[in-house]
């Protein structure tokens, strides 16, 4: 069995654990995921400082380009969290939802909730007028969460969902909403 396959497996006999097990790990997952996080903050920060980077916006601008990115990732993530609250999971692998969740923003894109992330620390890079936050620590944040999700989670929620979690990435797309026509669509496209 190789290392991805035994993560998978180790997630996949997580969710589908005993209640109390999965209530366990949650904090566990949320404060590894938040250090994390704030690990490419602080490291960014760091890389800034001693490097000596330049600012990206002027002092003016950078809460009129930060507060509407940083508004907006924390609706996402939350309104995203709200739709797995609600069918009893929670946003961490090891104690997700029991079903597939279609509804509010998981209709657009298959991970709504790391999008608000990533549209937090862009903004949280622009407050703190980070150049390397913003043009090197998000994007390769942005990639090894791609990379994990799709080497580990989603073929766990494979094997956990059946087919309906595979039709389901099908035709949803991962993180940016999706613009095409119909009544699933936010708009119309040319």
């Amino acid at each position: 069995m190789s290392l991805r396959d035994g993560w998978v497996d180790l997630l996949y006999k997580a969710a589908t654990g005993a209640r109390r097990t999965r209530t366990l790990l949650t904090p566990i997952g949320v404060i590894v995921f938040g250090l994390f996080t704030a690990f490419f903050v602080f490291v960014a920060l760091l890389v800034d400082r001693v490097f000596e980077l330049p600012g990206l916006l002027p002092a003016g601008a950078r809460l009129p380009v930060s507060m509407p990115l940083i508004a907006i990732g924390l609706a996402v993530t939350a309104w995203s969290a709200f739709h797995f609250l609600k069918v009893k999971g929670t946003p961490v692998p090891f104690n997700p939802p029991p079903v597939l969740v279609e509804t509010g923003p998981y209709r657009y894109a298959r991970n709504p909730m790391v999008t608000g992330v990533f549209l937090l620390l862009f903004g949280i890079g622009f407050a703190l007028d980070s150049v390397s936050l913003v043009c090197f620590f998000t994007p390769l944040y942005v990639l090894i969460n791609a990379w994990e999700l799709r080497q580990i989670e989603e073929p766990e929620l494979e094997k956990r969902l059946g087919e309906a979690y595979t039709e389901y990435r099908r035709r949803t797309p991962m993180f940016l909403p999706a613009f095409r026509r119909g009544t699933d669509s936010l708009s119309r496209s040319s």
